[in-house]
């Protein structure tokens, strides 16, 4: 009998879903056990369901394909069969957010992609290698939701690792302000160009549902502290942002600009900081975790999309053209996938260091 945790996919037919299915076929720590959609989904093998639209460059995994698809409503049921479950389900976010936590409460742990819990204070909004210590407020969250082992923890907007990462390890420097230009892939969308035929040879300088809120919000949730079993947002730097949908298929790049409350640190100490900067799922050797988070690119056109996305399975970030600028201290390009690194991708290295941390188990 397989000693690996009974994984269920919530929302598995959407784009993030299938990105899950990808990642979860053949895990070290995870088994796919259920499959879960929308009622018209119900009752059909996950092939049928995700015919003509599965979007995965790769073939739906030979072991998951021919799976029955549950309800997602089916709570319980689903409950019955999982040790956790990763949501990536298209709802509106109060149904979201009643969802997630009535799985919590069946006592199974979520992993979720999606937005409607990470406001809350007692919800870690995981980037691992950044803020791993925010799991310690679930012990808060379970007395609040009345479990024992059930509870929520969310993933960021995909925008914000393309900075996020590389602006982390400069804090100490006590950064004041930072202006952000995301140039974001039709994927965060859920799209293909089949399926979005006006962004072809076009740029739309807008994303709705709050993006560009989410992009200067939810990194001083990251940035935060735990204190008295909530997550104290910091109080700076002030981000203002601009989010702009691309003709690209996947990553998000951007163009970001740093500014310093004192002296800045020199180049080459920034450098340094980024290749050397490490979290827990470095520290734990975690199986999705990328050996270097973050990569700087020297050439004067990296890092570029189509080229370094999918450095380290999508998992790694990357940086380039560093350098001083005029009104600001310094300014460079960031790089991430957006459906792996902030995606299905984070949320399976969320769950790989839930599970070393001992905050999921067998039931």
């Amino acid at each position: 009998m397989s000693e690996k945790l009974k994984a269920g996919i919530i929302g598995a037919t959407g784009m993030v879903g299938q990105q899950f299915v990808k990642l979860l076929a053949d895990h070290p720590y995870f088994d796919v056990s259920v499959l879960a959609a929308s009622q018209r989904s119900a009752g059909r093998k996950y092939a049928e369901t995700v015919e003509g639209r599965w979007k995965m460059r790769t073939p739906i995994p030979e072991n998951i394909k021919n799976m029955t698809v549950y309800d997602a409503a089916q709570t319980a049921k689903i409950a019955d069969l999982c040790d956790l479950v990763f949501c990536a389900v298209e709802m509106p976010k109060d149904e979201t957010k009643i969802l997630e936590e009535t799985y919590a409460k069946t006592e199974t742990p979520v992993v979720s992609n999606n937005s409607a819990c990470r406001n809350l204070l007692d919800v870690p909004m995981l980037i691992p290698e950044i803020n791993a210590e925010h799991t310690a407020v679930i012990d808060t969250q379970k007395k609040r939701l009345g479990t024992k082992r059930g509870f929520i923890t969310v993933k960021s907007n995909c925008g914000i690792l393309s900075y996020v990462p590389m602006l982390t390890p400069l804090l100490k420097f006590n950064i004041s302000k930072v202006i952000a230009t995301t140039y974001q892939a039709i994927s965060g969308a859920g799209k293909t160009f089949e399926e979005m035929p006006e962004i072809i040879d076009n740029i739309i300088p807008y994303i709705g549902g709050d993006e560009e809120g989410k992009n200067e919000r939810e990194p001083l949730k990251i940035w935060g502290t735990v204190s008295g079993g909530e997550i104290v947002n910091a109080a700076s730097p002030i981000i203002t942002t601009q989010c702009v949908r691309v003709p690209v298929t996947d990553g998000h790049l951007a163009a970001v600009f740093v500014k310093f409350t004192n002296d800045p640190p020199p180049k080459e100490e920034i450098l340094e900081l980024w290749r050397g900067f490490k979290g827990k799922p470095q520290e734990l050797k975690l199986p999705g975790a990328p050996r270097q988070f973050i990569h700087y690119f020297e050439e004067p056109d990296r890092p570029q999309t189509g080229l370094d996305r999918d450095l380290e399975n999508g998992m790694a970030v990357s940086a380039g053209r560093l350098r001083e600028d005029t009104i600001f201290d310094y300014k460079f390009i960031g790089l991430s996938h957006n459906t792996l690194r902030g995606a299905a991708g984070g949320g399976v290295l969320s769950a790989e260091l839930l599970y070393k941390l001992g905050y999921i188990a067998k039931k």
